[in-house]
């Protein structure tokens, strides 16, 4: 794994180089990393969010359920975690203070050190994360233990285990050009031909190993993408270059254990935050943006100006800034218009009793919504008792990553619930696929749930809408991915549909896009500032003469020697 750039902090003479203003539009994790970077860096920065700082990632306390003295429950968006294999996070974390710890935020990370899949009618798969006794010296070696471990972790047939073992060979030891050129454009479900093999692997490798680790969709994913993901978690056995554990998770909710912390650290560098400012449209003159115009969390119109402008919103977002003049300035960002979004979204349970889940995250395979959770209490610092009236004793997180398959309750699809039948449907599911051996989770063990609320539900039209979609990597959109920075001097883009090296909607792509428009904008300016830190993902070394074969192969119209 490289790193470009070095980690020391600008000098004075740097800072006082740099007093340029940045309007940063848009709060979330690509937001928060450019202002952190800028104002690192002597920039004078105001960040301007429409609801709140964080995004999707931060937490959401559940209005009016407080008493004696304890806060609200805590609510999120979904559950978040943090492989071993990200670095751009895990360095800004560090940087973080909080409390006492050595490492900062970075410290509350905590491991969540096995994964459960679990089967309506069938048996549960309990596995421990990580492969460390995997061989990768030789392509063989790699293909061979692979396969075996996939074998009897998930109980597959051997031949379904090597199959699938020598489909990872074949990403693996593919060049740069057949990844971009063949795999970006090819969906995972097709790569691993799931429509041949058996239902148990079309659930479990094709379908829910996509959900859980990547949260994505086989059917539509890229195999560059998954691929990528692949390659870090299945085939980095000895987990070279890794920032920890393969499956870590924060030891609390995530504003109190990060944002809030983050938040704070800047206002010490000087940035100021204006919350509750919704931007409408951005004003272009002579190649530069001359404003962006805003609609204040006081209701009024307003125009602010700036020496430079990171765009740090959603994509679907971003594009609807896109007007003529600017397309005729950059006229790729025109592209943007065939990003694909997707809902996946989280609902929490909480309850009057840990439920014996696991000590991880938990995929329920069969499950008509595609639903994945986990168990917080067990893993968090301050225990849910302490929340709430305090009868909760544990919270189940779960998200929904399929809202258009019809459920087992009602017959209707997540989008045409209400959210009480999206609460009720969901329970249904999980408890269809944990309580076929035992009952594990009661009834009567439901305290309460709480629903993202980015969901809304329309009485007259029957269907939800999702303020907060998923950023889905199609077959072919990197084509559509937009660079940091273009044609238009003073404009950068930063968040999780930017081109990036780990190349998936992510928190990490979100922070690693970040850097890149911060590193183009010290670019433009001149400034004599360290350019951000940059991480490349791992490949592994031994396999290198493979994928230099493979580029002849590939330039020579051959297919790859492992793909048969």
């Amino acid at each position: 794994m490289g790193a470009a750039a070095a980690a020391t902090w600008p000098s004075g003479r740097a800072r006082a180089a740099s007093k340029a203003r940045v309007a940063v539009l848009g709060g979330g994790v690509a937001g928060l990393t450019a202002a952190h970077e800028l104002a690192e860096r002597g920039f004078e920065v105001t960040v301007y969010e429409r609801r709140a700082l964080g995004g999707k990632a931060r937490s959401i306390e559940v209005p009016g359920t407080g008493a004696g003295g304890r806060p609200d429950l805590p609510g999120e968006h979904g559950f978040r975690f943090f492989p071993g294999f990200y670095q751009h996070v895990p360095d800004t974390m560090r940087r973080i203070p909080f409390a006492a710890n050595n490492n900062g935020v970075w410290d509350n990370l905590v491991t969540a050190p096995d994964a459960r899949f679990s089967r309506a009618g069938g048996d549960d798969i309990r596995a421990p994360l990580g492969f460390g006794h995997l061989s990768a010296a030789t392509p063989e070696g790699m293909r061979e233990s692979l396969a075996s471990a996939i074998s009897t972790m998930l109980k597959m047939p051997p031949e379904e285990g090597l199959f699938f073992a020598n489909r990872l060979l074949v990403f693996n030891t593919s060049c740069d050009a057949r990844r971009l050129g063949q795999w970006e454009r090819t969906s995972w479900r097709d790569f691993v031909g799931a429509h041949e093999r058996s239902p148990e692997f079309r659930a479990v490798i094709s379908r829910t190993l996509t959900s859980l680790l990547v949260a994505a969709k086989d059917d539509i994913a890229s195999v560059r993408t998954i691929g990528t993901m692949g390659e870090q978690f299945l085939g980095n056995p000895l987990q070279i270059g890794f920032d920890g554990d393969l499956d870590r998770v924060l030891n609390g909710p995530t504003n109190t254990a990060w944002i809030d912390p983050w938040v704070g650290l800047l206002r010490t560098l000087g940035v100021r935050f204006e919350v509750g400012a919704e931007v409408r449209g951005l004003d272009i003159a002579g190649g530069r943006i001359t404003g962006a115009r805003i609609v204040s969390s006081a209701g009024t119109a307003e125009t602010v100006t700036a020496d430079h402008f990171v765009v740090a919103l959603p994509a679907e977002r971003a594009r609807d800034l896109w007007n003529a003049d600017i397309l005729t300035a950059w006229p790729e960002l025109a592209k943007m218009s065939r990003l694909y979004a997707d809902w996946m979204t989280g609902i929490q349970f909480y309850l009057r009793r840990s439920p014996e889940v696991g000590a991880g995250h938990s995929a329920y395979i069969d499950s008509p919504w595609s639903l994945t959770s986990i168990a917080q209490n067990r893993l968090w610092a301050r225990k849910l008792p302490e929340y709430g009236d305090g009868t909760v004793q544990d919270c189940l997180s779960v998200d929904i990553s399929d809202w258009n398959t019809p459920g087992i309750l009602f017959g209707k699809t997540a989008k045409e619930c209400t959210h009480e039948e999206i609460a009720k449907e969901t329970w249904a599911q999980i408890v269809a696929h944990l309580n076929d051996r035992e009952e594990i989770l009661r009834d009567a063990d439901l305290h309460s749930w709480f629903l993202d609320p980015g969901i809304t539900w329309h009485a007259d039209r029957g269907e939800n809408s999702n303020a907060d979609p998923l950023l889905i990597n199609t077959a072919g959109s990197w084509d559509a991915r937009p660079e940091p920075h273009g044609a238009i001097e003073n404009l950068y883009l930063a968040g999780d549909y930017v081109r990036t090296n780990i190349d998936l909607a992510t928190m990490e792509g979100a922070n690693e896009s970040a850097r890149a428009a911060v590193n183009a904008l010290l670019d433009v300016t001149g400034s004599t500032a360290p350019r951000c830190r940059t991480y490349t993902l791992y490949r592994a070394a031994e396999l290198e003469p493979l994928r230099l074969a493979d580029a002849a192969d590939y330039a020579a119209g051959r297919p790859n020697r492992f793909d048969i």
